[in-house]
Parts: C-alpha cells; sequence; structure tokens
C-alpha cells in the first residue's frame, strides 16, 4: 500500500515512521523544504525522533519526502497533520487544513481515503473538509471517495508512548468511509476504536484536553488559595494520589503550553456559540491557566523585594524554553509569556534549555526569535538576580543551581529535595 501524510511536524513525522517500519510505502509532504531535504536525507529536525529511525525506511524504501502535491495521484490514502492554531482574536484557524483540502483536491482519485487528524471543532472534516475537497475535484466525498476523522494522540518527551499502541479513535462520513479508514490503521496501529461519524471523533479528542485544562486549572486555582494558607500543593498532591480510586493527579505550573491544551477548548467554546451554548466552565479554566504567568512574575517580585531589589533592571533566568519536560517543542510554551511580561516591567530577561540552543521561527513571539540559551556555568547561573524554574528537565543540575542561584523561583517543584538555604527557593 502506499499513502501520504500532509504535514511532517511532531505529529506526522512519528505517523510516517510507523506506517513505513509496518510495512507500507509512505509519501510525506511538506511545504517547508528544509524537513523534505532532512528527511529524504535520513537526518530529523525533532530531538525525540532519532536520525537512524528516518535514516532506515529512507535506506528500505519505504518513507520519501516531497514538497510536490502531484504525489497525491499515486496513492490510497491521505493523511493530513496541518497545524490548528487560534488567530489574535483567540478564533480557530483552519486555514492550514483548507489550504491542504484544496491543494490536493486536484490529484484526488476516485476511492482514495482522506484523513484529518489535526484537533479541530466538531463539523470541520463533514462540512469544511468535505466542502474543499468536493469542490476542487468535482467528485463526492462518500461516494466517490472516502473522508475519515482520527484524532492524533501524541506524548512527545515520555518514552513509554509509542505511536503504534496508543488506541486510534477513527470516525467517518459513512460506514464505508469507518470501515476503510480501519482498515488503514490496522496496518500500522494495534488498537482501533471505531465511533459512529467525524463528529464524535473530533469531539472526544476536544474532551481529552478539555478534561487536562480544566484539571490543571483546578490545582493551579488551590495552589494559589493553598499557599495563602501555608500549605504546599505538592505535598498535598502527592498526599491525595495515594487513594486508589476516584482521584487522578494533576499537577500545577506557570501556564499551559504545546499544541493542544491550551488551544483545543476553545475551539468547543468557539463552535459552541453557533449553537447558542456557553461553555462557562471551559472558560473559567481558560481564564485560571491564562493568569498563571502573571503569578510567577508577581511571586518573582517578592522574591526580589526580599533581598532589596526590584524588578525593574534586573537580570532574570528563564530554565526551560520547551512547554514540557524532555522535548524541544517550544509551541505555546509559557515560557515566552514570563519573557514578555519581564521585558514589559523593565527586566532583563534570558534563558536557558539544553533542548532550543537558538530560538528558531514562530508564528508568535517573533521578538526572541535568534536569542541564544546562556551557558551553563556557575559564572553565568550566578550572574543573574534571580531565576525561575519554568520546565524542568531531567538533565539540568538543580543542585548546581542551588549553589550558583540566591533567589530561584520555582514552578515545577524541581528544587524539591536539594539543599538550599532558608528563603531561597520561593514556590510558585
Amino acid at each position: 500500500m502506499k499513502i501520504a501524510i500532509i504535514g511532517l511536524g511532531y505529529v506526522g513525522l512519528p505517523l510516517c515512521l510507523q506506517f513505513a517500519k509496518s510495512g507500507v510505502f509512505v509519501l510525506g509532504l511538506d511545504i517547508d523544504p528544509i524537513k523534505v531535504k532532512k528527511i529524504n536525507a535520513g537526518q530529523t529536525y525533532i530531538k525525540h525522533v532519532p536520525n537512524e529511525a528516518i535514516q532506515v525506511e529512507v535506506d528500505a524504501g519505504r518513507l520519501q519526502a516531497s514538497a510536490d502535491f502531484r504525489g497525491v495521484k499515486e496513492v490510497e490514502a491521505v493523511i493530513i497533520c496541518v497545524p490548528t492554531p487560534l488567530n489574535k482574536n483567540r478564533e480557530p484557524d483552519i486555514s492550514y487544513i483548507l489550504a491542504t483540502g484544496e491543494a490536493i483536491a486536484p490529484h484526488l482519485q476516485k476511492g482514495t481515503l482522506v484523513v484529518l487528524e489535526s484537533t479541530t471543532y466538531p463539523g470541520t472534516t463533514d462540512e469544511e473538509l468535505k466542502a474543499a475537497l468536493e469542490n476542487g475535484s468535482n467528485l463526492k466525498a462518500g461516494v466517490d471517495f472516502h473522508l475519515a476523522f482520527s484524532p492524533e494522540r501524541e506524548d512527545p518527551g515520555n518514552p513509554n508512548s509509542k505511536v503504534g499502541t496508543i488506541p486510534k479513535i477513527v470516525g467517518g462520513l459513512t460506514d464505508g468511509c469507518r470501515k476503510k479508514a480501519v482498515a488503514l490503521y490496522s496496518q500500522a496501529i494495534e488498537k482501533i476504536v471505531p465511533v459512529s461519524s467525524c463528529r464524535a471523533a473530533e469531539a472526544a479528542k476536544l474532551l481529552e484536553n478539555i478534561f487536562r485544562s480544566v484539571n490543571i486549572a483546578l490545582v493551579n486555582e488551590l495552589k494559589i488559595v493553598y499557599g495563602a494558607m501555608g500549605i504546599d500543593i505538592w505535598e498535598v498532591i502527592e498526599a491525595a494520589k495515594t487513594k486508589p480510586f476516584g482521584f487522578m493527579p494533576f499537577y500545577p505550573g506557570p501556564g499551559l503550553g504545546g499544541h493542544c491544551i491550551p488551544i483545543d477548548p476553545f475551539y468547543l467554546t468557539w463552535k459552541a456559540r453557533e449553537y447558542g451554548q456557553n461553555t462557562r466552565f471551559i472558560e473559567l479554566a481558560g481564564e485560571i491557566n491564562t493568569a498563571m504567568p502573571s503569578y510567577v512574575i508577581q511571586r518573582t517580585m517578592e522574591a526580589l523585594n526580599h533581598r532589596r531589589k526590584a524588578l525593574k533592571g534586573s537580570r532574570i533566568l528563564v530554565i526551560g524554553l520547551a512547554y514540557k519536560a524532555n522535548v524541544d517543542d517550544m509551541r505555546e510554551s509559557p515560557a515566552f509569556h514570563l519573557m514578555d511580561l519581564l521585558q514589559a516591567r523593565g527586566a532583563e530577561a534570558s534563558y536557558y534549555d539544553p533542548y532550543i540552543p537558538v530560538i528558531g521561527p514562530a508564528r508568535e513571539h517573533k521578538n526572541w526569535q535568534g536569542q541564544k540559551s546562556v551557558e551553563w556555568s556557575e559564572e553565568v547561573i550566578g550572574g543573574f538576580d534571580a531565576t525561575i524554574i519554568c520546565t524542568a528537565h531531567a538533565g539540568v543540575k538543580y543542585e548546581q543551581l542551588a549553589r550558583w542561584s540566591e533567589c530561584i523561583v520555582d514552578t515545577r517543584n524541581a528544587m524539591k529535595g536539594m539543599a538550599v538555604k532558608a528563603e531561597q527557593v520561593w514556590k510558585a
């Protein structure tokens, strides 16, 4: 079988490799010529994807990358894994999905299966994408070609998470579309979970991420409340999670990051208004999580004031630019919001991240592009007035940080168990 996967990022590239090692020929399509060139040379651009994994499939003739969408004519299935960000008004931006649909439509053949994996609001697949494909191909979805939605499920940074073992939800425009999609994914994924429609599959993905967003908001709020009472939220969570039923631990932080949790809940909020429905619970969680960077800055000001220093004019180091520990993905990272707030208040902001030596191109926070991670040394780290731990990478030597930095604002409980002086570490 020969398939095309469009969008060779954090979702698309691992999916390419999973299908390829399962014996399927994969044509990886992307508009970024750098990604295309690297894949064909057996090179990676994602930290947790090794060069060898790509090289093996390229050498075996099972993986090829291209920027030429005419290759869609030669495949039996097309999987779309493109970004779905929010625009500046916090509204869904499905322009990448629609542009992809319009690009492949002229090359779509009868009998081809098209699957959308990008997270979006219910109705995107069977309304907007369907229209883009039909208008550009003169083919009818569910009759001439098959259409389905199967949400991506990636857990980067988790060594126990493998694409092939994560259950795959699949919903089709028709029963025939669903069966075709189930047959496709069954070649590479161990467990398939069929649902009644594309909309049910789209809604399931939103539920997964809204669940996390709401529960993270809860512990973020409790962190502030318990902090005012002199209670450590981290100790409380550790105690509560000993309950073997009815409780699932979530952990506070400096804000939400990544391509899913900060964005996906607002897709449903926006779509719900079309039906005259309010999503107050989701919106409240969004307000709490969005406010966390400001809370961290407030705690940093308190820590500096305790040392008779002002935030304005201080040199502040943010440790961890990636949105999640042990990955190189900086999308929607709260570290950018922290650095923006520090800069706006007259502080000099720098960062250290062993996974991101230089800040590359991004849709937002372009003002930080090109800035380099500082050197990890006593002279450099000790020269900052305060350090904010934003992302707790396992490779950071926190015992050295305890010796080198006089003022540490810890948002991740990374300094737990370290030998520190009184009032050297401030929880935030």
